[in-house]
């Protein structure tokens, strides 16, 4: 039976992962073999476009964990953490919380972005990938591979493969190539069997480096 795709609002996990692990399952050897490993445990959204990229945002070239406690301290600030609540903070404030110079103004700017309307927001369902990878990227502080984290992260769209994630060419490296060095054209080689579905065998990669389910 066709699988019926529910509103965004309504779905906190994607409609389509029963569907592509089975896919991925006949299609790829190491597929076969990472799946069973995780159980029923996938990909979920935290449901807040604001939130999700704030996060990548203060979690750029530092730790997970340093990311965790910057974090941690940055969402207490504000009582709700709001674009317009951001907009009223008060930079020494956020420059105390352990946040630098330039990614205070990365995050003001992307509330500046939210509160003007000048993001498609309600348009996002029925855009394209690459056209909302286009205007994340307008923003200040957001790459290709941040807006390619919010694909995934947040709108759950099921064929992104973030191909300037370390972590993804790691783990290609390590599963298919005995820890050879990989270019970009090896990984995506290895990920002409995952279509259409790269962002499910994207996470089974990650969850063989590290089990614990990264978040944004």
């Amino acid at each position: 039976m066709a699988t019926v795709k529910k509103p965004l609002a309504e779905r906190q996990t994607p409609y389509f992962w029963e569907e592509a692990c089975k896919h991925l399952v006949k299609k790829d050897r190491v597929m076969k073999r990472l799946i069973p490993q995780f159980g029923d445990v996938c990909l979920e959204t935290r449901g807040d476009a604001f939130v999700t990229l704030a996060r990548s945002i203060v979690g750029q070239q530092i730790s997970v964990k340093a990311a965790q406690t910057v974090w941690g301290r940055f969402e207490l600030l504000p009582r709700k953490l709001t674009p317009a609540n951001v907009l009223k903070l008060k930079v020494d404030d956020m420059r105390a919380a352990g946040l630098s110079a330039r990614k205070v103004e990365y995050l003001v700017d992307l509330a500046l972005h939210f509160d003007n309307g000048a993001l498609h927001v309600k348009s996002w369902e029925s855009m394209s990938d690459d056209e909302i990878v286009a205007e994340l990227i307008a923003i200040r502080g957001i790459g290709r591979w941040t807006a390619e984290m919010f694909l995934i992260f947040h709108l759950m769209r099921p064929n992104v493969l973030p191909l300037d994630d370390v972590g993804l060419i790691t783990g290609i490296s390590h599963n298919y190539f005995s820890g050879d060095v990989v270019s970009r054209s090896d990984a995506r080689e290895v990920a002409a069997a995952w279509a259409p579905y790269c962002t499910v065998a994207t996470w089974y990669i990650w969850r063989s480096l590290d089990p614990v389910q990264v978040e944004y």
